[in-house]
């Protein structure tokens, strides 16, 4: 990877991250008019805030880059897997797939999870190399799905 695009690869990640959630918003279709769609919307928001009780918005950074004195949350759902803000942003956009099934809606819904996917593991190689006690964090918990995955 060149100089310049390892350095604005962070903020090209999360700039495809906005500009895929935006494109599956807008071609949503019925998203509120069904009840299945908004419950599995509702319980992806519930994974964010177990998220976010456990880990300070101060420890919280969007960029797959790790903050001067980032600490390593272990407890709460983090003890199951290490990437749970990720798992709630694919839960609530997979509601709006299932809300308006299309191609397009599929194809922008796994375009999502490739790039949660590179910010996951460019914050993983990050803490690999500050914090030793990540590599037995890792070897503890899942990436995206509890017990599973």
């Amino acid at each position: 990877m060149g100089e310049s695009l390892k350095r604005y690869y962070p903020n090209i990640l999360v700039g495809l991250q906005f500009g895929i959630i935006g494109l599956m918003i807008i071609f949503a279709d019925g998203f509120f008019s069904s009840f299945y769609p908004l419950l599995i919307f509702i319980i992806g928001l519930g994974v964010g805030i177990w998220a976010l009780r456990h880990n300070q918005l101060d420890n919280f950074y969007i960029q797959p880059k790790l903050k001067k004195h980032a600490k390593l949350i272990t407890s709460g759902i983090y003890r199951y897997i290490r990437h749970p803000m990720y798992l709630s942003v694919i839960i609530m956009m997979f509601s709006m797939v299932i809300a308006s099934f299309s191609i397009l809606e599929m194809s922008l819904f796994l375009g999502l999870i490739v790039v949660l996917w590179l910010k996951a593991k460019r914050e993983e190689s990050l803490w690999c190399m500050c914090d030793d006690r990540y590599i037995d964090y890792k070897k503890k918990t899942k990436f995206f799905l509890p017990f599973i995955l």
